[in-house]
């Protein structure tokens, strides 16, 4: 099997997916993924896979925190980075790999973080392959933190940076629209790549046809990431009360799809069900 298509694959060659997090957009991802993270983490030192972990960002925090963090990712360009960064943290293990198909063994990790295979997984049989491997490799009563993009990101999107004035990205908004199939054939550096979006429901479905239970959506940029002034609000000062009121409406309904990403948490369990282990971590 490919890991990556060609298209995505150009992608992130050509793109510096490092840097990305530590943008005033991708800041926000980043610090709101932490900050879900750790309410509902179990605690250290919990043994965890970072299936298609990029360069690492989140698995160096976690491994900071004292956590046992085996880094997975299908591009070797991102593992070569994680290993030169490598000297600062040690991870556990660090290497290539297919989400559909990985070198751990049965009920080994006890949380999966997955946050970006089952978008680049844009047909319906790759992304059930990649759960069914994730309920493979977790311990029962273990958790997986997952993530789509919404549907609707490509509409916000092209309205906030005024991307819709293009017919070429018109064209890919009434694509995602109508099936959450994310095109860029043209390659606009600007427009993203082959991806597959998800309408809340639809993520939420996916994960219990895949027998997972105990499920929960959560927005993580929400309304924020559409802010004009967003890089003064993730100051110090201001983003206590930002990050206040995103917690208040992460897990609304109503409002789900119109946070750029949507993580879900989702539980492995098996019968007899175990003891939940304690939940919640203290940051460094």
């Amino acid at each position: 099997m490919d890991i990556l298509n060609d298209e995505v694959s150009e992608h992130y060659l050509e793109s510096r997916e490092h840097e990305r997090l530590m943008s005033p957009f991708g800041r926000l991802e980043f610090e709101r993924s932490k900050d879900i993270l750790v309410r509902n983490l179990f605690q250290p030192p919990a043994r965890i896979l970072d299936l298609g972990g990029g360069t690492g960002h989140y698995s160096f925090w976690l491994a900071n925190l004292g956590y046992e963090v085996h880094l997975v990712d299908a591009m070797e360009c991102h593992i070569e980075m994680a290993k030169r960064l490598m000297q600062a943290c040690t991870l556990a293990s660090i290497s290539v790999g297919d989400a559909r198909a990985t070198s751990f063994g049965d009920e080994s990790m006890d949380v999966v973080l997955m946050f970006g295979p089952l978008y680049h997984l844009t047909d319906k049989r790759d992304r059930q392959k990649a759960l069914a491997e994730v309920m493979r490799v977790l311990k029962p009563g273990g958790k997986l933190f997952t993530v789509c993009i919404s549907k609707f990101a490509s509409l916000y999107d092209g309205y906030f940076r005024g991307f819709v004035e293009d017919e070429y990205f018109q064209s890919i908004v009434n694509q995602d629209l109508s099936d959450g199939q994310h095109r860029n054939p043209q390659n606009h550096p600007h427009y993203f790549t082959t991806t597959k979006f998800h309408e809340p429901k639809e993520f939420q479905a996916e994960l219990t046809e895949a027998g997972f239970d105990d499920i929960s959506l959560h927005g993580i940029e929400g309304f924020a990431w559409l802010l004009p002034d967003l890089e003064p609000r993730m100051n110090d000062a201001e983003r206590p009360r930002l990050f206040d009121y995103l917690r208040t409406v992460e897990s609304e309904p109503s409002v789900l799809g119109s946070s750029a990403h949507i993580m879900a948490i989702a539980r492995k369990w098996l019968t007899p069900r175990i003891e939940e282990p304690s939940a919640g971590i203290a940051t460094k």
